[in-house]
């Protein structure tokens, strides 16, 4: 009996579990193998322990990068940085990187969703030297446009302003570079919402249908944005007419001839040109384009093309956005202005 009881003694303590008591550690196994070490150093193949700081060029690029980041913060935190670094660097010194690579990273964010990322925006982009931006505003002025008829009102607000801030940095390349005419006139008439069925101005129920109401124009958006939106793209309009239908160089010719004396008579016209790519206009090499998609140079070319397809709509809804009242009122009336002032004198037979 005694051997046998003890054999099975033997075999159940195998199954048997430890009894685990409150404050002590688990009892180890007896097969444990003890994998710990100690060292007297640690190497690491890559790592840097210089004491040189990044400079600002290495920093500028790093935040350039971080523009297309997802995070929010990263994205508005390095708009601010280049701001900052602009506004910062001296005036004689050339930026770290030139605008021709600048913008291409930033007009992405014309349509950023965040408000706070596209406010910075504009702040960098006011920074910028207005004379390298001249070449590269077609570029930016395809976003703009994009974000003229996006479906948020925000962004329509915020790309109403971008559009304000180009044609006060560089209005002669905005409205003659390719496309910067005829189809930023049709995307603000369509933020407008000023349709024609007719070429002329219809009565009774045509006359309705061609009228123009900030009431009647469809919501887009939210409503509580949207109410200063028409009076803002009014006046982004009334500038941007005058930009292209205002002449700006009146006393040029005065200028030139005090400036070149007998002999010498249109010096100026055989002169390098001030502006790049002076015979982009010309399409010499490029696709065809449309009436759309041309380049109107001459004040006189974009005062016919004016007349041609806008003249009517813009003077109908000028006169409804008019009896409308208020400060829609008084954005129209500044339109009309400025449509009175930059087709006076123009001839129909040009």
């Amino acid at each position: 009996m005694g051997s046998s009881t003890k054999k099975k003694n033997e075999k159940r303590k195998d199954f048997k579990k430890p009894k685990l008591k409150v404050g002590k550690s688990r009892p180890k196994p007896d097969n444990f193998t003890d994998t710990s070490f100690k060292a007297k150093a640690i190497v690491l193949a890559h790592q840097s322990l210089t004491t040189n700081a990044p400079t600002q060029s290495t920093q500028f690029s790093h935040h350039l990068s971080l523009l297309s980041s997802h995070s929010l913060s990263q994205r508005r935190d390095s708009l601010a940085y280049l701001t900052t670094a602009v506004t910062s660097w001296p005036v004689d010194t050339p930026l770290p990187q030139p605008v021709s690579v600048l913008l291409p990273k930033v007009n992405p964010l014309i349509l950023d969703g965040n408000n706070s990322v596209r406010s910075q925006l504009i702040k960098f982009l006011g920074t910028l030297p207005s004379q390298e931006i001249d070449p590269h505003i077609g570029h930016t002025l395809l976003y703009i446009r994009a974000g003229l008829t996006h479906l948020a009102v925000d962004i329509r607000s915020s790309a109403t302003d971008l559009l304000l801030w180009a044609i006060e940095t560089c209005p002669n390349e905005l409205v003659s570079c390719t496309g910067g005419w005829v189809k930023t006139l049709k995307c603000l008439l369509t933020v407008l919402h000023w349709y024609a069925a007719s070429p002329t101005i219809g009565k009774g129920a045509a006359a309705g249908a061609n009228a123009w109401s900030s009431s009647r124009a469809p919501i887009l958006g939210k409503e509580g944005s949207e109410g200063k939106l028409p009076v803002k793209t009014l006046n982004v309009l009334a500038a941007f007419l005058r930009a292209g239908l205002e002449e700006h160089d009146v006393n040029a010719v005065a200028i030139c001839s005090q400036r070149w004396p007998f002999p010498l008579r249109h010096t100026e016209a055989h002169m390098l040109p001030k502006r790049s790519n002076a015979f982009a206009h010309l399409n010499l090499f490029g696709p065809p384009r449309d009436e759309e998609s041309e380049m109107y140079i001459e004040r006189e070319e974009r005062q016919r093309i004016f007349q041609k397809r806008f003249h009517a709509i813009v003077s109908r809804g000028v006169e409804a956005a008019k009896r409308e009242g208020g400060e829609v009122g008084r954005a129209a009336a500044g339109v009309a202005k400025v449509l009175a002032e930059g087709m006076k004198g123009f001839e129909l037979d040009r």
